[in-house]
């Protein structure tokens, strides 16, 4: 097996089991958690509507950055690359997408017209693998905590917990 199927297994695999991944758009300040599904061969994504996530710096034709979750463990398991597809409103490919997104879709506030609501007001998106994975970084991508003034709490002072017992035994 070439080292280009492996990954393509490895995206297919990881992203099918994983209900959310981490996507940075073009010119998106940093990746977001979005919730999706995996259909024919690329995570499907509906946003930018009422009550729905938002998918900044996702644009048709553009590229985004996909980082995948492993389900057990929660930490990062693969990034890939991905070409942004806009789908239309009630092509077919759109109604397929759909589908499956409304299976996935928990606490819609509209219920079974949630899909009416998509077509009008949201953004369905394929976001389709272009090749390879991306080499995860070395590392940690946290951020620095913000200065402040706040302290840790401190030691309980020696004579509380006798004062604390004193107090129970009278009562």
């Amino acid at each position: 097996m070439t080292p280009e199927l492996l990954d393509q297994a490895l995206v297919e695999e990881a992203t099918k089991k994983s209900g959310l991944v981490w996507v940075k758009g073009a010119g998106a300040p940093a990746a977001r958690a979005l919730w999706h599904v995996w259909h024919e061969g690329a995570a499907c994504l509906v946003g930018d509507g009422p009550g729905e996530q938002p998918l900044p710096g996702l644009a048709d034709g553009a590229e985004a950055e996909v980082t995948v979750r492993s389900k057990d463990k929660g930490g990062r398991l693969v990034s890939w690359t991905a070409r942004v597809v806009q789908l239309a409103p009630g092509s077919e490919a759109w109604e397929a997408a759909v589908g499956e997104l409304k299976g996935k879709r928990l606490n819609a506030p509209d219920g079974e017209a949630m899909t009416q609501r998509w077509a009008r007001e949201c953004r369905v998106l394929r976001l389709e693998p272009t090749g390879g994975t991306v080499p995860l970084p070395d590392g940690s991508l946290a951020a620095v905590p913000v200065p402040t003034p706040a302290t840790t709490r401190r030691e309980v002072p020696a004579g509380l917990p006798r004062l604390l017992m004193k107090r129970r035994k009278r009562g």
